[in-house]
């Protein structure tokens, strides 16, 4: 399956953002929503980028005990969201209830497990009480993930070929932290250009600042697609 790309929508206006993203329509299927417009528009706005001819990733990262989740995930039943992120640290009873939930409730829509926010390195987490490196707690969380039923997971590019190795190919593997060699890192520690995810196995990469801060943003998303095919 080719990788396909998801323009991360971090802006603080949606009519500015509609206004960035109708040049694109076209150009890219899939639109992240994260948790800042998410919360100032409310569940609304995944309908409003659903109409605008985007498939959603909607990015919340809910973590919380099972039935909070759960009931989470009810709430936004109907929604044209096509993923939907958990915290695979809630734990597998938690997962599973998502799981679950997600079926009634948004059939369509594919959960996704963050791992190890690709912004953390191994002083960041050593600084929370986490003894492993990096790729050992991804690991560990990933596992925990495929066996609770879940169909994918966010992870950093660099650990794409380790969990392609005993995930297989039918858990899709979504990538933040993607930066084509001639873009900032920002405050990605653990980054990867899009031809080298797609390369290790990635089914998704996530993009915003090189998009989002271009001078020509298609021209920006062109070359990208161009480096995934």
């Amino acid at each position: 399956m080719a990788t396909e790309l998801i323009l991360a929508v971090d802006l603080d206006d949606k009519d500015v953002a509609k206004k960035f993203l109708a040049p694109l329509c076209g150009e890219l299927s899939w639109v992240k929503i994260g948790l800042q417009m998410f919360l100032k528009y409310g569940p609304g706005i995944v309908d409003e980028f659903a109409d605008a001819g985007f498939n959603v990733f909607l990015d919340l990262k809910l973590h919380d005990i099972p039935n909070t989740v759960a009931s989470a995930i009810k709430s936004l039943r109907g929604r044209p969201c096509g993923m939907l992120t958990i915290h695979t640290l809630g734990g597998a009873e938690m997962m599973r209830r998502a799981m679950e939930a997600a079926a009634d409730a948004l059939p369509q829509t594919r959960l996704l497990g963050v791992t190890v926010l690709t912004s953390m390195d191994e002083a960041q987490l050593s600084g929370i009480g986490v003894s492993r490196a990096p790729m050992q707690q991804v690991e560990v969380l990933a596992k925990l993930a495929a066996e609770s039923g879940m169909r994918g997971l966010v992870c950093s590019p660099l650990e794409l070929p380790c969990l392609r190795s005993f995930l297989g190919e039918e858990i899709a593997l979504v990538t933040p932290g993607i930066r084509p060699r001639t873009a900032a890192l920002d405050d990605q520690s653990r980054v990867m250009t899009p031809a080298d995810a797609a390369k290790s196995g990635a089914s998704y990469i996530v993009v915003g600042r090189p998009i989002l801060k271009a001078d020509d943003p298609v021209a920006a998303t062109r070359m990208i697609q161009q480096e995934l095919r």
